[in-house]
């Protein structure tokens, strides 16, 4: 049995996989280890280490110590267990990875939680000072949609620099069980929401202006949005999220949006051809581009995600994407690399196949080939992709859309450029090459990309 202490230590960990610089002045923190430090009873002490800010204690320190890794973190956060282990420190492990993953995570930690730990902690940790602990806590999947989380704990992040600490998490789960995309399965498969007052109360209590949503699809269930979006209006607040082009259809809910303090929106296209197509399922490209002139119309930055290397892409995809993108005037295009996440329908698969090139889990980073495509090499897919961000940030591209986006041009020209300096340092691969292990300074970029593909709701 543990000794118990008048206030046992916890240490929580956000681990880094590489050196960010200036830049990690502009990520965001973890939501998920401050949302577990606010369900963790109040006897404990919790100290949150964000390893791109911050350097990793010494063991001796705390009590228990807990690691949360999507995973292109994996193989860092394995490391960084291993260490506290051998320090005689034990070690609990949860988030995207360990669990879809959790007998790999399990030689590792000392257990690991599956899902959504906010229902399963407290029974955790009075386990842990019970001298009880179990190997696995599962926590159940949702069947309702109603999503009951705390206030995450921001205080938690005193002395630490982001862009903001102001984020904020409305709604999980999602209808749609996308092959790439591990949210459905583990966190319900429809839109479960916070209660609007609670969410509203939360943003009300946030010192700044502006507020961030760590959602997969804020307008996801446009009646369950509209009540937070209409209490947003009548604060003030300047507000960016992430969700489908769906609710440009509804003209008064962009106009809801737009006067809700909307300064940009995250969506995903993924690919503009083929099975795997939101514009197939939504109306086709004419309807798509005139969604996105109507999100433009209506001053919001709007940035659009493309992905390359499905099964029905050949190189021509390249071409056909910028040229879409270039019509559309994208506020800012985003292209990444398909990745097979552990956990997915699409892993699954390519394992069947045969068609996964390694398991290196730190280059499961939207940057590198990780797997056999089906009609084109892995050295080809890499290169147009590198060649495609290279043409949309050169300096016309990014001045002709900046042009024909009436909105907050001088906010989008920045972003813009920030986003300029990391594309031009990509390289192409060598035709002999299989190990694209030389450009992980862009990785920071996908960052909040991979929420979309790989969520962070998991604690």
């Amino acid at each position: 049995m543990y000794k118990t202490q008048a206030h046992p230590r916890l240490l929580l960990i956000y681990p880094a996989t590489h050196k960010l610089g200036w830049v990690k002045y502009f990520q965001l923190p973890s939501l998920s280890l401050q949302q577990v430090a606010a369900v963790t009873p109040p006897n404990w002490e919790v100290t949150l280490v964000d390893e791109s800010q911050d350097h990793i204690p010494n063991g001796s320190d705390f009590d228990l110590v807990g690691i949360t890794a999507m995973t292109h973190q994996a193989a860092r956060a394995y490391e960084i267990a291993d260490q506290f282990r051998s320090d005689g420190v034990p070690v609990i492990m949860g988030g995207m990875h360990p669990t879809v993953l959790p007998e790999e995570a399990l030689t590792h930690a000392d257990a690991v939680v599956i899902g959504e730990a906010e229902s399963v902690m407290a029974t955790l940790l009075d386990d842990f000072l019970g001298g009880r602990l179990q190997k696995v806590y599962r926590a159940p999947i949702p069947q309702d949609d109603k999503l009951d989380i705390p206030w995450s704990r921001r205080e938690i992040l005193a002395g630490k620099r982001y862009l903001t600490t102001q984020t904020i998490q409305a709604s999980r789960g999602c209808p749609y069980d996308c092959a790439f995309c591990t949210v459905t399965q583990y966190f319900g498969n429809r839109f479960r929401y916070r209660d609007a007052a609670d969410i509203l109360a939360e943003i009300r209590s946030f010192p700044r202006k502006l507020v961030v949503f760590l959602d997969d699809n804020l307008l996801g269930d446009p009646a369950k949005a509209r009540p937070i979006l209409e209490g947003m209006a009548e604060m003030g607040v300047k507000w960016g999220s992430q969700t489908s082009l769906r609710f440009a259809e509804d003209r008064e809910l962009l106009k809801l949006v737009a006067r809700s303090g909307c300064i940009g929106l995250f969506v995903g296209i993924e690919s503009v051809t083929g099975q795997f197509s939101t514009l197939a399922k939504s109306g086709g490209q004419s309807l798509q581009a005139d969604l996105m002139k109507r999100i433009r119309d209506a001053g919001i930055i709007l940035e659009t995600s493309f992905i390359f290397g499905f099964d029905d892409h050949d190189q021509s995809i390249f071409e056909s994407t910028l040229r879409f993108a270039e019509e559309c005037a994208v506020s800012v295009p985003t292209f990444n690399l398909l990745t097979p996440y552990p956990g997915t329908k699409l892993f699954q698969q390519y394992q069947q196949e045969g068609r996964l090139l390694h398991r290196e889990w730190s280059r499961y980073n939207h940057g590198e080939v990780v797997f056999q495509p089906k009609l084109m090499s892995p050295e080809q897919l890499y290169r147009g992709w590198v060649e495609a961000r290279k043409e949309a940030y050169s300096l016309p591209s990014i001045f002709s859309r900046v042009w024909k986006n009436p909105g907050r041009r001088f906010t989008n020209l920045a972003y813009n450029l920030l986003r300029k300096g990391p594309n031009d340092r990509l390289k192409s691969a060598d035709s002999d090459e299989l190990s694209f292990c030389n450009h992980m300074e862009i990785v920071h970029n996908a960052d909040a990309e991979k929420n979309y593909l790989e969520s962070e709701n998991a604690r």
